[in-house]
């Protein structure tokens, strides 16, 4: 009897020894699979158990969430949705997430390892913390000034601090409420096909997604390029340059809409924005050293985060005399996104040194304890320092006696540069309208705010959408939001 109670006993044993085996099969071996089955809705019904963390600007959340009493319980929602959507992007429970609400998403849903009290806590409990709270570098003032002056027109504005690199505003217009994607549902479905289906993209961030063309604002990286290689000794001396001039190769000519450009000065030439003398530079210079000149400015670079990936700003490196000529001035194929020419006035404002822009100041857990804090840190030295404060003598020309005059501010020192940038087959579509600056106050020691401007208005005449008129009194208001406290 003893003896078929312990095969019995045996047996149990066995089968408890299988199932422990299987479960740890299933529980560590085929967890990931498990987890990423899409018929898994357990992961997804726990993401949206609780409140998701909030996006700050300034101390105060711009997002919030919202019980619906559903099986996905928690809807985010936002405040000033379409002000901020290029800063905060969506968080939708049907088409997932977008720039902050992405990049910071571990922090936002409470599952980053780092918001766990003890090190493997969330693995090991499988179990997620509240979600944390991401603060961003954004000035509320600056923001709003930025949005109000595009006034819905497609364009968009961005501004950084020179000195660290913090993004100071963010701006895309015309933009959209990203509250009306949080959930699910036909009303989600419609609003995202009529968002998609739109002529002016309201989803697209044009501040750091979008490349155009940068016109005569790029002509601040051509003399930069021209004065580092010691193609330009003195600023102020008359160049050989013809006006008009006549592309290498071709019997092309390129005009002038300024006056008095024939050998005129790389100083005159950025006061009155001539196309032919930055052309011809730029030719001297040669393509090797304007390639190298560019990606000190941040072109050419693919993989820079903000945390979101912004798109690259191009400019060939294979090119007859004649394209590096126009692109030179910013035409031909070369492009940027509103933040790299920001980026350009800032190494301008800085001195040549270009600090690595960012827009998450710090993480927290939810009580407010930080749990990463960003810093400033160097991009390139984009120019001597000699060549910067060069540089921005002739800016500050630009907006004291020439094309920038509607950025300049009353007992404040601004530097600026217009630009119109041509596109199209032929040139045959309206002309972006571009503005670049700085701003120092008037007891301070460095500039506090560089911005870029861009408005691309199919409405406009021509001779309405220059730099000047449009971008530029969007520029200077910005500019006053960043020197008032």
């Amino acid at each position: 009897m003893i003896r078929y109670i312990r095969r019995a006993a045996a047996l149990c044993l066995l089968l408890l020894v299988a199932l422990l085996l299987n479960a740890a099969r299933i529980q560590v071996f085929q967890a990931d699979s498990l987890n990423d089955n899409p018929a898994n809705r357990r992961l997804t019904i726990t993401r949206y158990s609780q409140p998701r963390g909030n996006i700050l600007v300034g101390g105060n959340s711009v997002t919030g969430s919202e019980n619906t009493g559903e099986q996905l319980k928690y809807e985010r929602t936002y405040k000033n949705g379409p002000l901020y959507a290029p800063v905060t992007g969506y968080a939708s429970q049907t088409y997932g997430t977008t720039l902050i609400e992405n990049a910071e998403d571990d922090i936002l849903s409470g599952t980053d390892s780092m918001l766990a009290p003890f090190p493997l806590w969330n693995e090991i409990t499988r179990s997620q913390q509240p979600g944390g709270n991401v603060v961003t570098t954004i000035k509320d003032s600056m923001q709003r000034a930025a949005y109000n002056g595009l006034g819905g027109r497609r364009g968009a504005v961005a501004a950084v601090e020179p000195s660290t690199g913090r993004i100071l505003a963010l701006v895309s217009t015309p933009s959209y409420d990203p509250g009306l994607l949080s959930g699910t549902g036909s009303s989600v479905t419609d609003a995202w096909q009529l968002l998609n289906a739109s002529k002016s993209r309201p989803m697209l961030n044009r501040a750091i997604r979008q490349t155009y063309p940068p016109g005569s604002t790029f002509k601040i990286v051509t003399a930069a390029a021209a004065l580092d290689t010691d193609v330009v000794t003195d600023p102020d001396a008359r160049t050989d340059t013809p006006s008009p001039y006549v592309l290498p190769g071709t019997t092309t000519t390129l005009p002038n809409e300024a006056e008095g450009c024939e050998n005129a000065s790389l100083a005159e030439a950025i006061r009155v924005s001539c196309n032919t003398v930055l052309a011809e530079l730029g030719v001297r210079v040669g393509l090797t050293d304007m390639v190298d000149a560019v990606r000190k400015f941040g072109f050419n670079d693919s993989g820079l985060k903000i945390p979101s990936g912004v798109a690259k700003s191009n400019f060939d490196t294979e090119m007859s005399d004649d394209q590096l000529a126009l692109s030179s001035i910013g035409q031909f194929d070369t492009t940027a996104t509103p933040l790299q020419m920001a980026m350009v006035a800032s190494a301008v404002a800085n001195g040549g040194d270009l600090k690595y822009p960012y827009l998450v100041d710090r993480t927290t857990t939810s009580s407010g304890s930080t749990v990463h804090r960003n810093g400033s840190r160097t991009y390139h030295q984009a120019m001597s320092w000699r060549t910067a404060m060069q540089l921005r003598r002739m800016m500050v020309d630009v907006v004291e006696r020439g094309t920038g005059s509607h950025a300049a501010i009353d007992g404040v020192k601004v530097g600026g540069k217009t630009g119109t940038a041509q596109h199209g087959i032929d040139n045959s579509g309206r002309p972006y309208a571009w503005f670049i600056s700085w701003a120092q106050a008037p007891a301070a020691t460095q500039p506090a705010v560089a911005v870029a401007v861009v408005v691309e208005d199919a409405a406009a005449n021509r001779a309405d959408i220059s730099g000047g008129g449009s971008a530029a009194p969007i520029a200077r208001s910005v500019m006053e939001a960043a020197l008032t406290d």
